[in-house]
């Protein structure tokens, strides 16, 4: 289990601190005791940059924890190796002659927002070109 690191304030209470700091040049914050009374504290700087390292620490754990891709995504992944699969060399395709004639597209309700989304990834793989001629654009494989 994680261990628990706790300060003498509140997240609220530290990050004003740190914004008086940096304002006045002084840091300190407002405190309710717990029978209503308002009280100016000002914490030791240590502390803040003890908190301060702390928070670094736990973003870059955040950051560099390693993520599944989500359930959409390997299905787009799937879809789009689908598609390039169902792609002839030489012959280029508008997105509705893909969605009604190829397979992977049967039976399902595609959008041409997605199967244009499809294309782009498979053009930054550089294993598809988009082509556009007179104002229609179609998308071609790669040889």
């Amino acid at each position: 289990m994680a261990t628990r690191v706790t300060f003498p304030f509140t997240q609220k209470q530290a990050f004003s601190a740190l914004i008086s700091l940096i304002e006045t040049g002084e840091a300190k914050y407002e405190s309710v005791s717990k029978n209503g009374d308002k009280a100016i504290v000002k914490p030791n700087l240590d502390i803040l940059v003890d908190f301060l390292t702390y928070k670094v620490e736990q973003a870059d754990k955040k950051s560099d924890a390693p993520r599944k891709p989500t359930a959409k995504q390997v299905a787009a992944v799937l879809m789009t190796d689908k598609l390039f699969d169902e792609m002839e060399n030489g012959k280029a395709y508008s997105i509705a002659d893909m969605i009604l004639n190829f397979d992977c597209f049967k039976d399902k309700q595609i959008s041409s927002q997605y199967v244009t989304s499809l294309l782009h990834n498979l053009i930054n793989l550089k294993k598809v070109k988009r082509i556009s001629e007179k104002g229609k654009v179609t998308f071609a494989r790669i040889v």
